[in-house]
């Protein structure tokens, strides 16, 4: 893998690159899908398959219970809460990097790009698998929905889903004096899932899929991502000649 300074782009220069976590930095490894399973069945319900299950990583877990599973609105704390002991036991523990992810984060990071996470997976949790993986510190900024995962819209700290997250994400980056002029201008996506699109769209950005994640067939076409990867050295290519600003002739 070898991080260069781009060419041409595509009429846009981003000085940060936002990723997503479950499913584009770390593979669950049934760490989700099982824990929902568990959850599910400590509550009497039924698991709705796997295609279901595995359709549920990534979209806010609140909403995918009820879309995916058919979760009645007043059992989904029960069920998040079931599902979160689970998941901090041995769920966590279970994930894995993505081959290549941490080099190429690494190698970002020495050629001075800022990095962030938005996730849709509470804040905190999120710093700490990307703690567990040793990762956590090549990240300016980490973003996820509220701890709480009850809150409801108009609470204080609640973001409704990736577009918000993504919103707080690029906010901090602004301030930090992280980003260029025009954050639409000065960041680009990188995601497995249509809310990682739809997400960046709605802040002006572009967003890279990949295809080691969660998405169905066709599903990143369908929500118009700009350019579909398929190992980490697609990705840090496609960065280069794409998106990064060139720095001195390197990156």
């Amino acid at each position: 893998m070898n991080i260069a300074a781009p060419p041409v782009n595509r009429g846009k220069t981003a000085t940060a690159v936002l990723f997503d976590l479950d499913g584009t930095l770390v593979d669950p490894a049934g760490g989700i899908t099982q824990g929902i399973e568990y959850a599910l069945r400590t509550m009497d319900l039924p698991s709705p398959g796997l295609d279901a299950l595995n359709a549920m990583v990534g979209p806010k877990l609140a909403d995918a219970l009820v879309t995916f599973a058919g979760v009645p609105l007043d059992t989904v704390p029960a069920v998040i809460a079931a599902y979160r002991v689970w998941y901090g036991r041995q769920g966590m523990a279970m994930s894995v990097l993505y081959p290549g992810i941490k080099d190429l984060l690494t190698q970002l990071k020495a050629a001075g790009v800022p990095l962030a996470v938005a996730t849709q997976k509470p804040e905190p949790l999120a710093k700490k698998l990307l703690a567990l993986h040793e990762i956590d510190q090549l990240f300016t900024v980490i973003k996820g929905s509220h701890a709480d995962e009850t809150l409801m819209p108009g609470a204080p700290g609640y973001r409704a889903g990736k577009s918000e997250i993504i919103a707080a994400a690029l906010t901090e980056l602004s301030e930090l004096g992280d980003l260029a002029d025009g954050a639409g201008s000065a960041a680009v996506m990188v995601g497995d899932r249509h809310q990682d699109v739809r997400g960046a769209q709605d802040n002006g950005l572009d967003c890279i899929g990949v295809s080691w994640g969660f998405a169905a067939d066709g599903e990143l076409a369908a929500a118009g991502v700009t350019a579909v990867v398929h190992s980490a050295d697609e990705l840090a290519q496609e960065l280069t000649q794409t998106f990064l600003e060139a720095r001195d002739g390197a990156l």
